[in-house]
C-alpha cells in the first residue's frame, strides 16, 4: 500500500518516533580492537529532522541497545528524546506520550525488526523499510523507498509533509529563515 492510499491516516499524525539501528543505520556496528564502535549515519537524515522541526512535527528515537554514536548523532540533530537499551519499547512509547499528548492514532513509528512489532501494531502510520525483518514489514502500511541508512528519515519526513500539505509551506520557512 503507498502512502497516497491513506490520507486520513497520514493527516492526523503528530509525532515521529524511529529505531536506530536498521532505520537510520544500514544495521551493521562497527566494533574496534579497542573497544570503540562506530556506526554510519546518512546526513540527509538531518535534512528530514530540520523539517520535521519547521513543520512543528516532534521527533524521537527508540533503540533496542544503547550506543555513544547514537547519543551523539541525536545531539547533533537535536532530537531531545532518544530512549536506548531497551527491548520494551512499548513502555518508551507511553513514556513519550506522556511527554507529547497525543495518542497512538496520531503517531508514526519506523521500524525493522522484531522488537519493534508492539509499536508497529498500535500506532497510527506504521512504516518500515525494504530491508526489514518480513514481520516488520507486514505490519508496516507503509514501506520506504529508502533502506535503513539511506535517508529513511528524510524521506518519511517529506512523505507526511507532503500527505498534510505541509512540505511547500515548511520549505518555504526554511528558506525565509536562511536568508533573513
Amino acid at each position: 500500500m503507498t502512502i497516497n492510499n491513506i490520507p486520513n491516516i497520514v493527516k492526523n499524525i503528530k509525532l515521529l518516533i524511529s529505531d536506530v539501528d536498521g532505520v537510520l543505520t544500514d544495521g551493521k556496528i562497527l566494533i574496534n580492537s579497542n573497544h570503540t564502535e562506530g556506526k554510519l549515519f546518512n546526513v540527509e537524515d538531518g535534512t528530514g529532522v530540520a523539517l520535521a522541526r519547521y513543520a512543528d512535527l516532534p521527533i524521537a528515537l527508540i533503540s533496542g541497545r544503547y550506543s555513544d554514536s547514537t547519543t551523539i548523532r541525536a545531539k547533533e540533530l537535536g532530537i531531545e528524546h532518544c530512549f536506548q537499551n531497551t527491548l520494551n519499547k512499548m513502555s518508551m512509547l507511553d513514556k513519550i506520550l506522556e511527554i507529547y499528548p497525543f495518542k497512538y492514532h496520531e503517531v508514526a513509528y519506523i521500524g525493522d525488526g522484531l522488537v519493534d512489532l508492539p509499536l508497529l501494531k498500535i500506532v497510527g502510520l506504521p512504516i518500515s523499510v525494504p530491508n526489514a525483518h518480513k514481520l516488520s514489514k507486514k505490519n508496516a502500511i507503509y514501506i520506504t523507498k529508502k533502506s535503513g541508512g539511506e535517508g529513511v528519515l528524510l524521506e518519511v519526513v517529506e512523505t507526511i509533509l507532503k500527505s498534510q500539505n505541509k512540505y511547500e509551506d515548511v520549505l518555504e520557512l526554511m528558506r525565509k529563515d536562511k536568508f533573513e
